[in-house]
């Protein structure tokens, strides 16, 4: 028996997907596959070449902690000891800040915030990156407890007797604790720390939290930093190797128009020397020109060469931070006590 049916209603027949049945659970996600997903999404890192924020901070920082460091070993050179600490110090206080700075825009873009500005990021820098260096006690505060419980182990296994007996016992502990405070120190500690002051986490928040990824997620963040440090090291390679071959190919051009600047003064710009130990006594007056601006534009792409990784791990720790934060629940975002 058929029913009728008009045309109309024939092409506006939608084919509706069966509801799930009332009362079914959504597939759970095995772990394996929950870890693929979350280096899936640390090899976000790679799109932090695209943020000219980022390029416009580090390149800065760069430059500026670079020419300081400069001006302090010529201080020093010159028996100016106390103009080139000042100046050294100002160095390192330019490379702290100005890194902190570009771990927050890379945090703020992790996290889909695409209008954050440089102001933002150099207020949050001397506001908050002070807590990274309130870590550095609490941290040497463990590793010292630690020593000092395997060394009073040591000590007690010299007793007479029962020595041999504690001792048999101290090895594996020592060696699995030893073990694996290396390992939560280069898996977490280390890399984890910044990210988490660029999150907004006050320092004993940030400790607080450290430990919760030891206790509980161990295991994913030595694979997620593993996998970050994997891609860094490739994306290293690759800049190298256009670096190398691309100065090798651009000196072999130079010869071939008639400029005698050599080599290795332009692989020494590429890499960020400068003519010291360059022999520069035999060439032309005419020349040198040629070689100070073959070390300057050199030293332009040193600069970009060693900001090219930075951004890939500045990026790479904010994925991880925030993959690890879902992980556990999320964690504490926003701490306003220093």
């Amino acid at each position: 028996m058929s029913f009728p049916e008009s045309e109309s209603n024939a092409q506006a027949l939608v084919v509706v997907p069966a509801a799930p049945a009332r009362g079914s659970l959504p597939r759970e996600i095995s772990p394996g596959e929950q870890t693929w997903r979350a280096i899936a999404r640390v090899l976000r890192c790679l799109d932090a070449v695209r943020d000219g924020r980022i390029w416009y901070v580090l390149l800065s920082t760069f430059a500026a902690s670079g020419l300081l460091l400069a001006m302090a070993q010529s201080a020093f050179a010159k028996g100016q000891n106390a103009w080139g600490a000042v100046q050294g110090g100002l160095a390192l206080f330019t490379a702290f800040y100005g890194a902190n700075a570009a771990g927050w825009l890379t945090m703020q873009s992790a996290r889909g915030v695409d209008d954050a500005t440089i102001e933002q990021a150099l207020r949050m820098a001397l506001t908050r990156a002070h807590r990274l260096l309130l870590m550095l006690p609490l941290l040497l505060a463990m590793a010292a407890v630690l020593g000092a419980a395997i060394a009073l182990l040591l000590w007690v296994s010299r007793l007479p007797v029962v020595g041999p007996l504690i001792y048999t016992l101290v090895v594996p502990l020592a060696v699995v604790a030893a073990g694996g405070a290396a390992l939560a120190a280069t898996a977490v500690l280390v890399p984890l720390s910044a990210p988490a002051i660029w999150a907004g986490l006050t320092s004993w928040q940030t400790l607080r939290w450290l430990v919760r990824v030891v206790r509980h997620r161990l295991a994913m963040a030595a694979i997620l930093v593993s996998a970050l440090s994997l891609v860094v090291g490739l994306v290293g390679g690759l800049v190298t190797f256009i670096v190398v071959l691309g100065g090798q190919v651009f000196a072999a051009a130079s010869a071939a128009m008639g400029m005698a600047v050599s080599r290795d003064i332009v692989l020494a710009g590429l890499f960020g020397y400068g003519l010291r130990g360059l022999r520069i006594e035999n060439m032309a007056p005419e020349l040198l020109p040629y070689a100070h601006a073959a070390l300057i534009g050199g030293g332009v792409v040193f600069a970009m060469a060693l900001v090219l990784p930075a951004l890939v791990y500045l990026r790479g720790v904010a994925e991880v931070h925030l993959i690890l934060g879902d992980s556990l629940d999320g964690a504490p975002s926003d701490g306003s006590a220093p």
